[in-house]
Parts: C-alpha cells; sequence; structure tokens
C-alpha cells in the first residue's frame, strides 16, 4: 500500500493529513492552531468517494441539440481529448458569433485557499486571454457593505484596517453592542486560510476585561456562551428601527456628540428631522421603536443610555445587509455611533463584520503574497453579483446600480469554476428556469454536486490536496505550504491545465501559460512574493527551505490609528475621501441618483416581507439561513463533520419551543417548510432561546429536488435558497436579501423522500453513445 503524509490549508483551518492508496485515513490540526475547527474532518474519505468525478462529462441532450432537461438527464463519459474539443469549439463559436460579451464568468472564489490555483483568478485569466467576458461586480457576503461604505466614510479599505481590533476592545471598550451577533460558525472561516484560530479567544479575553456585550440577534446562540452577553431579541429586518430609536433617544435627552457631528460629520441635521418626524411626521422614539421591533421600551432606553454614557462600539454582522434594504442597517449604526460620543476613541465607534469571518480586526489586512495575474477584460458589460438569474432571464433590460444604469447582455455561455451557485444564489426555483436559457453551461468540479449535474459539460479537476501551493488568508497572519498529499484519480488533472488545453486550440495558450506549468507557477508566485514582502517589511525565504517548515508566522499587527480619531482631532488636516471629507449621515451623491428604495440618509423601509406585513397573517414564521456549523457554504457537504449536523440526513430547522408545540412538533421530525416560492423538507430541532415566529435553516445543503425535471419540485434535502427571496437590497447595491424570507412550517406526512444529493447522475451505456453523437452532428 503506498502511504503519503503532508499539511494542506484551507478557508476553515490548516492541518496534518495522512494518505493510503490516494484517499486521506488521517487529519489532524497543524501544532499552531490555538482553537482548531472540527471542519477538516471532512477531508476524511472525501478523494475516492463515490461522489467524485472521474471522468469528462457532456449532458445527453446537449449532443442532440437541446437546452431543456438540465438537472434530470443522463450524461456521456468522454475523453479529456474530446472534452477540450467541445468546450474550445463551443467557446469559438459563441465569440464569433455573438461577441465575447455573451460569455458570462462565474466564479465565488471560494474554490481553494492556494494563490495559485485559485478558482477565481484561474477562470478570469482564461477567459480575459481569449478575448474577455461579461463579469459580476461585489460578493454575495457583503454586497451592500461593499457599495455603501465608500458612500459613507471614503475608503473601504482604510476604514476595515482601522476599525478597533479585539485587542483594542480588551482594553477600551465598555459596552459592545453586536447587531447581529457574534456568530462563532462564522469566525471558524477566512478566504484564503486560517494559520491559528484565535477570534473567539480574543472575544472571551474581552469580556474578561470587564466588556459587557449586548446581542441583539433572533438566535440567543449567536454568540459564544463564554462572553455571558445581554440578549435582546429583535424581530428580524427590524434592526434599523431599533439603531433609529436608539439614535432619537440620545438626542431627545440631550446626549449626542454635537461636537463630533458639527465638526466631523454632514447631514445630521437632515437625520435629527427624520428622529423628530419632521420628514414624514413620524417620530422615531423608543415606543415607535419597540413597536416594530417587539423589543420592550424600557430595554430600549436602557441601551441608550448605556451608549451615551460608557466607550462603546456598535458592529453590525455582514447578515444584516443581505435583507431588503441592508445598506441601511450600516448606514443607521454609522450614524448612531456617530452620536454617541465614542467615535474615534479607542475601542469606540464602529465596525462592521466581528466574527462574520475569522480575521475580521485582528490582524493588519495586508498580504504580502502576490496573486496570479488575471489580465486586462476589454468587456465592459457586467452585473451586481446577486443578479445571475436576472441577467439570463431579462437579456436586453435595463437595470440600476450604485448611480449607473446598464444594460443586461444576451448570455449563450456560462463558464463557471469555483463556486456553486445552487448552493449561494436565492430563489432556486426561479434560477432553475433561468439557468435553462443559455445555450451551454460548462463547469469544473471534483464532486457530482447540483451545480455539476446542472451542466451541459463537466470536467473533472483535482482537490486542493492533490496539487502544490501555497496560502495565507485575508488579514491572517500565517503563510502555510500545502502539499500535494495524493495523486488524483488517473486522467484527472488541475483548473490551469484544463485551460491550458483549450487556450492552445484556440491559439491564446502563450498568453495564458507564459511556458509555465502549474508547479512552475507556484514557484513564480513565492519569487514574486518574497520581492513584494519586502516593500511591506517581511523577509521569505527561499521555497526549498518554506516547503520544508511548511508554516511561517508573520509579524501584522494593527498599526492604523483607530478610525477617525485622526478626523476627530483635526478634520480639516484629516479629510475622509468622502464628497465632503467627512462623514456623511447625508449623502448628496445618492440623494442625487432619486433611488425611492435608498435615500439620501439613514432611514426605516419595511422590506418586502417581514413579521409585521400581511403576509405574516399567510406565512407567519420568519425564516433567517445562516452560514452552517459543519462545512463552509456547501463544500464537503458529503463529508462525516456536515452530516453530524443533521438529522436522518437531512437540514436541522431550529424552532422556538412555543412555535413547535403549536404544531405538534418534537426533535427529530420531518417538517415541510413552505413559501410561494418553493418548499423543502427538514428535521426538527427545538432551540429554547429561538425568538417566537422565527425559525433558522442553515445554508449548504446540496440541492436536491424530487424531480429534477420540474421547475418548483419539493427539495428534499433542506436547502433554504428554495424559499428565499431573489430581489436587490435597493437599487444601490443590488446585494442579496436572503434573509427577507416569511415561511409556513407544518409536519410532514406520508412516505418521506429518500434524500440523493449524494449520488451520482446516470450515465448513457457505452452501446448507446455512438448513436447520441451522430443525433448531435445532425442538429
Amino acid at each position: 500500500m503506498s502511504a503519503r503524509s503532508g499539511r494542506t490549508a484551507s478557508h476553515w483551518g490548516s492541518y496534518l493529513l495522512s494518505a493510503r492508496d490516494g484517499e486521506i485515513v488521517d487529519v489532524n490540526p497543524v501544532p499552531e492552531d490555538q482553537d482548531p475547527s472540527r471542519i477538516g474532518e471532512n477531508y476524511r474519505g472525501m478523494l475516492r468517494h463515490g461522489m467524485r468525478i472521474t471522468s469528462p462529462a457532456i449532458r445527453r441532450g446537449w449532443l442532440e441539440g437541446r437546452r431543456e432537461g438540465r438537472g434530470a438527464e443522463e450524461f456521456v463519459e468522454v475523453s479529456w481529448d474530446e472534452a477540450v474539443g467541445y468546450i474550445s469549439s463551443e467557446l469559438e463559436r459563441v465569440r464569433t458569433d455573438f461577441g465575447n460579451e455573451a460569455i458570462f464568468g462565474g466564479s465565488y472564489g471560494w474554490g481553494s485557499a492556494g494563490r495559485f490555483h485559485h478558482a477565481q483568478s484561474q477562470v478570469h485569466r482564461f477567459l480575459n486571454s481569449i478575448g474577455g467576458y461579461t463579469r459580476s461586480f461585489n460578493t454575495y457576503s457583503h454586497a451592500a457593505d461593499e457599495v455603501i461604505l465608500p458612500h459613507l466614510v471614503g475608503d473601504r479599505d482604510w476604514f476595515l484596517r482601522s476599525v478597533p481590533s479585539w485587542d483594542e476592545i480588551a482594553n477600551n471598550t465598555e459596552e459592545l453592542i453586536a447587531f447581529g451577533g457574534l456568530p462563532q460558525r462564522s469566525a471558524q472561516i477566512n478566504p484564503g486560510g486560517v494559520g491559528s484560530h484565535v477570534n473567539v479567544i480574543g472575544q472571551v479575553q474581552a469580556a474578561r476585561n470587564g466588556v459587557n456585550f449586548t446581542v441583539i440577534s433572533p438566535i440567543h446562540s449567536d454568540t459564544t456562551a463564554t462572553v455571558d452577553a445581554d440578549w435582546i431579541g429583535a424581530r428580524p429586518n427590524t434592526d434599523v428601527a431599533l439603531m433609529l430609536g436608539l439614535a432619537h433617544t440620545i438626542m431627545d435627552r440631550g446626549l449626542a456628540d454635537t461636537d463630533f457631528l458639527d465638526r466631523c460629520c454632514v447631514g445630521y441635521d437632515v437625520f435629527a428631522k427624520e428622529l423628530k418626524g419632521d420628514l414624514d411626521g413620524i417620530v422615531k422614539d423608543a415606543a415607535w421603536a419597540s413597536a416594530i421591533t417587539g423589543v420592550d421600551e424600557a430595554r430600549i432606553l436602557d441601551l441608550a443610555m448605556k451608549i451615551a454614557s460608557r466607550r462603546s462600539l456598535i458592529t453590525v454582522t455582514w447578515s444584516l445587509q443581505r435583507q431588503h434594504h441592508g445598506e441601511q442597517t450600516y448606514w443607521a449604526a454609522m450614524s448612531l455611533a456617530a452620536m454617541s460620543g465614542s467615535m474615534g476613541l479607542a475601542g469606540g465607534g464602529f465596525g462592521t463584520g466581528y466574527s462574520s469571518m475569522h480575521n475580521a480586526h485582528i490582524w493588519d489586512r495586508m498580504s504580502p503574497a502576490a496573486a496570479l495575474p488575471q489580465g486586462r477584460n476589454p468587456v465592459n458589460t457586467y452585473i451586481p453579483v446577486a443578479r445571475i438569474s436576472d441577467l439570463l432571464l431579462n437579456p436586453g433590460k435595463p437595470f440600476d446600480y450604485d448611480g449607473k444604469r446598464s444594460i443586461y447582455p444576451d448570455i449563450r455561455l456560462v463558464y463557471w469554476i469555483g463556486g456553486n451557485p445552487f448552493h449561494h444564489h436565492q430563489d432556486l426555483n426561479k434560477m432553475k428556469r433561468a439557468w435553462a436559457k443559455p445555450d451551454t453551461i460548462i463547469v469544473h468540479e471534483p464532486y457530482w454536486n447540483a451545480h455539476a449535474k446542472h451542466a451541459d459539460i463537466v470536467m473533472p479537476v483535482a482537490t486542493s490536496m492533490e496539487r502544490q501551493d501555497f496560502a495565507i488568508g485575508m488579514g491572517d497572519n500565517w503563510l502555510s505550504w500545502m502539499d500535494r498529499v495524493a495523486d488524483p484519480p488517473e486522467g484527472i488533472t488541475t483548473d490551469y491545465e484544463v485551460f491550458a488545453a483549450i487556450t492552445k486550440r484556440l491559439r491564446a495558450g502563450d498568453a495564458f501559460t507564459e511556458g509555465r506549468g502549474p508547479d512552475e507557477w507556484v514557484a513564480e508566485l513565492w519569487e514574486r512574493s518574497i520581492q513584494k514582502s519586502k516593500s511591506l517589511g517581511f523577509t521569505l525565504p527561499p521555497l526549498d527551505e518554506f516547503q520544508r517548515v511548511g508554516s511561517l508566522q508573520l509579524h501584522m499587527p494593527r498599526t492604523s490609528p483607530t478610525a477617525f480619531s485622526e478626523l476627530r482631532k483635526d478634520p480639516t488636516k484629516h479629510p475622509l475621501a468622502t464628497p465632503s471629507g467627512k462623514l456623511e449621515i447625508f449623502s448628496e451623491t445618492i440623494a442625487h441618483f432619486g433611488y425611492s428604495d435608498c435615500p439620501g440618509w439613514a432611514t426605516w423601509m419595511e422590506p418586502a416581507e417581514w413579521l409585521g406585513s400581511s403576509l405574516a397573517e399567510t406565512f407567519p414564521l420568519h425564516l433567517v439561513s445562516p452560514q452552517p456549523d459543519g462545512k463552509l457554504h456547501s463544500q464537503l457537504d458529503h463529508g462525516t463533520e456536515s452530516a453530524r449536523h443533521k438529522t436522518n440526513g437531512r437540514t436541522e430547522l431550529k424552532i422556538g419551543p412555543d412555535n413547535a408545540r403549536d404544531r405538534g412538533l418534537s426533535d427529530g421530525d420531518l417538517v415541510k417548510v413552505f413559501n410561494e416560492r418553493g418548499a423543502c423538507l427538514a428535521s426538527v430541532r427545538i432551540e429554547e432561546t429561538m425568538l417566537s415566529n422565527v425559525v433558522a435553516l442553515p445554508t449548504g445543503s446540496w440541492y436536491d429536488p424530487v424531480d429534477p425535471g420540474e421547475a418548483e419540485s419539493l427539495e428534499k434535502h433542506g436547502n433554504p435558497n428554495v424559499l428565499t427571496l431573489d430581489i436587490g437590497t435597493s437599487k444601490l447595491a443590488q446585494g442579496p436579501s436572503a434573509h427577507t424570507c416569511l415561511v409556513q412550517v407544518k409536519r410532514y406526512e406520508g412516505e418521506a423522500p429518500s434524500v440523493t444529493a449524494f449520488e451520482p447522475p446516470k450515465f448513457v451505456p457505452a452501446h448507446d453513445i455512438t448513436s447520441i453523437r451522430d443525433k448531435g452532428d445532425t442538429q
């Protein structure tokens, strides 16, 4: 038996792996990880799993000239050379007949933690080398944040590098008010890698130092129990109303920091009119906020006094901007913080994303690692990232985004690697209709997940354990080497080698490869990292030495002055990169856009669905869909750690005891969760500290409809995105609104359909293949 061992890096940590006969048999965290994630357990048995794609495959209907049947049809296995030929010919046809703007380059960047085998960089470099593609802007994680923050603070990257770190909080903060909580599940994860988990350790140390935590979330467990946080259960999508009620109380009692507001901000006069009701006749006081949020008025008044009288930090998770009007959560929180008296003081003010990923606000956000150059995209067409269904369903129609009006191009070919839209997009039944529109969909995948099953041409590729690379996470202070712990199954190569073969056929091979193989590129990027690191004050060793030691800790302390501290000292000498040079509580720029769903100041607008709407009479439960505990997004959902967080193979729906009792439900019962958009099955888990009329169904279970050929078939595995709403946060950012979602829950009657998410598709018998190809040639 052949045996190998080595280390790998991932978005959830670094691990020491042992492989035997090409399969992972042992997983251990690296010694330097202080609080390792169990997600690494999913590696066991993954390399030779029955869901592994072992040969290029083409959907039968596509070979026969039909778009219909994606997700339901059998596949034809072909040789690697044949598949490269089909892909090359189809790319040539589309760009010749329709132009490169008819190609959509899809990727979501989470495919690998490695700097070279980074799926997003690979596919963008590939498509740029053959003339470009229609691209997407922003991320599902924080699209509204990415658009609104530059209008409010100017330089978003500067802001994120300057908000109080956990060390600064532990030493200076008195009150930390966490809107959306501080979820541990998200603190396991970091894009690009985690060398040592220290986020939750930082939270616990802050609590030990006397910081008082207040968590505002419909789920009490949205923080570690060790910090002993005060819990305020506000109705989902009403955080902005609570922020306005707090701000009104501070203003009404004469406690607002008028010195900071006058010298360092613009537009407080407009915001004050909003609070007093001068603009719409509605006073936004604590009683008004209580009626909307369900939070007792006395608690709102008490929290307002804490914010105004003590060194306070107001934080907002990424989840709160993934809802209808999500931009407003950041705007209202910043406005409240500007009034608090703590803005620009050590440990005080406003910050975002604490615990939304591991390394938010721990180390400096700099990175000494070089990235694979993506080249230049000569195509100008684009979409906001969460508008993929609208793009495919509405070619030629206009859309608004951040003050611009653009047109959706007519997409004929989708090329997608390093992401699973059947996990991260909303309203999957709508997306399934949209997915039927392009002529051709090409994906690279290691496993037969829903993304692969809904493609036309599927290229099997090596996993991160079957390649060598190096990794460093965003804002992480560890560089990690990634060994080739096992060889991929025979005939399987990397994304890069697939692209190299296609570009060679399309006469662009030299531009794509620059004459290097994958390992040569890894060595080249390391040399570029050595040069880049010198300018940042780091000295990196030669590659062979780095490979030998396996990891390298970097000195990356937070050195930037606390956000807005220099502005507070002298706004003339230290202006922000906003039009006014100050914090924009009122934005003339946004007001000028004229968007009815995003005016020029922070305000609460009723979301399309919430517990205070008439729709709640039919669908009386608000569904939130948090990140899962046992995996990152949908990656390795077929792993053992992912399975540990399910009941009877299905995702667990958290529901409060009162709502469960009303429906006669007990732990482990099978339920149907449904609304007008779709329905899924889930297993009940009664959570004592859930807010009444709120349920939680984590994302990440592989999409598994009862009838893959039907557009609105019952999903049987527990994927919440058959239920979530696919509308933009507003015309400003067009981000996802996943957390704006009402549902009903009832016991599932009848025989439960089996979960088949982890079964590969059917394949055409060898004796039928010739006739299928002949039929395709006549189309």
